[in-house]
């Protein structure tokens, strides 16, 4: 199995488990305040993995051209996203938001496919549409009650269109240090979210609740942003839109095996939809006669194929290395997916 794929995955499992193991430690919160703490566990987390990792401060290796499409990805998936989510659920009902929040993962797939041109073939269009049937078998089909407005779907729809402009313009800035960029995304989400919350009245909940939640975020939100960054690189943005978009899957097997809820019939009908749509998704072959333009950018990396350069520094071919470096044109064939170094139109 491609790592990339992998990545994608366990980005998922996290992401997935840390919506039940939330819900039970967030009891009493504000719901801006709770993403917030989550957010922030994440940056505060992956600061201090960068700081051990990197043993102490250096630069985050982005380039000048880079830096707006990192900015755009917190404005619209750390800030934007998470309010219009918190309005829209105080409009509609906890069923309805469910189900609007599978629009995630269609449009990111859109988005790549219509804006970024990624490419597209049927059996990926197919995984893509057996996940999110498995996504809507797993929300239910029923209403929640109560009083309604189209506000607060619009509110939850606005979400996932912010959430889908935010991983395409994750995407690209992915060939980067993703422990940086998760990081910075979980500082300036989790500050501007808090403050927020703040604001608006909320209290700091006490060590006791506080560290546990802290924690999650930075597994379910750092450790799996890290994951989705990598995954991104290898993937591009509908295809590792469509593995994580089985978040909601995993989140209910970890909310049976660990917090003990019942099976269900949904839950067997979303299983079987969303094995079918990662089987098509990793049976996909693409490979075609491409040609690479010239290209500078930092990433880790060995010498193949796609990096054949020059170096100033002493350096070991059978590791990996990580600086800044320049493609020269070149036409090839083979399999691949729409990573970092396949960007091209079909």
């Amino acid at each position: 199995m491609n790592l990339s794929i992998v990545y994608a995955l366990a980005a998922a499992a996290l992401f997935g488990a840390s919506t039940p193991l939330a819900k039970s430690l967030g009891l009493g919160l504000s719901p801006i305040l709770l993403a917030g703490l989550l957010y922030l566990g994440s940056g505060v987390g992956l600061a201090g993995v960068r700081l051990i990792r990197d043993r102490g401060w250096k630069p985050s290796g982005l380039t000048p051209s880079e830096w707006p499409w990192l900015l755009g990805a917190i404005a619209f998936g750390g800030i934007l996203g998470p309010v219009a989510l918190m309005f829209g659920l105080t409009h509609t009902s906890g069923a309805t938001a469910s189900l609007m929040l599978n629009l995630e993962s269609v449009l990111t797939a859109l988005i790549a496919w219509l804006v970024f041109r990624e490419n597209a073939d049927r059996r990926i269009v197919l995984g893509m549409f057996a996940i999110v049937l498995g996504g809507l078998a797993l929300s239910g089909a029923g209403g929640g009650g109560g009083q309604q407005d189209w506000t607060g779907p619009f509110a939850v729809a606005l979400a996932c269109l912010c959430w889908g402009i935010d991983n395409n313009l994750t995407r690209k800035v992915s060939a980067s240090d993703a422990v940086f960029i998760a990081g910075t995304k979980g500082l300036m989400a989790g500050l501007v979210n808090c403050s927020l919350a703040v604001y608006l009245g909320a209290q700091i909940p006490g060590l006791a609740q506080l560290a546990p939640i802290l924690l999650v975020g930075f597994l379910g939100y750092g450790i799996s942003l890290v994951l989705f960054v990598l995954a991104l690189r290898g993937l591009g943005s509908a295809r590792t839109g469509a593995y994580f978009s089985t978040a909601p899957f995993l989140g209910a097997a970890t909310a049976l095996l660990v917090l003990g809820e019942s099976v269900t019939l949904a839950f067997w009908a979303a299983s079987a939809l969303m094995a079918i749509g990662v089987w098509l998704h990793l049976t996909e072959r693409h490979a075609h006669d491409h040609q690479h333009e010239a290209m500078e950018h930092g990433h880790r990396h060995v010498h193949d194929d796609h990096h054949q350069h020059e170096h100033d520094f002493e350096w070991d071919p059978a590791v990996p290395h990580n600086h800044v470096h320049v493609h020269s044109p070149v036409r090839h064939s083979h399999a691949h997916f729409p990573d970092v170094h396949h960007r091209h139109r079909h």
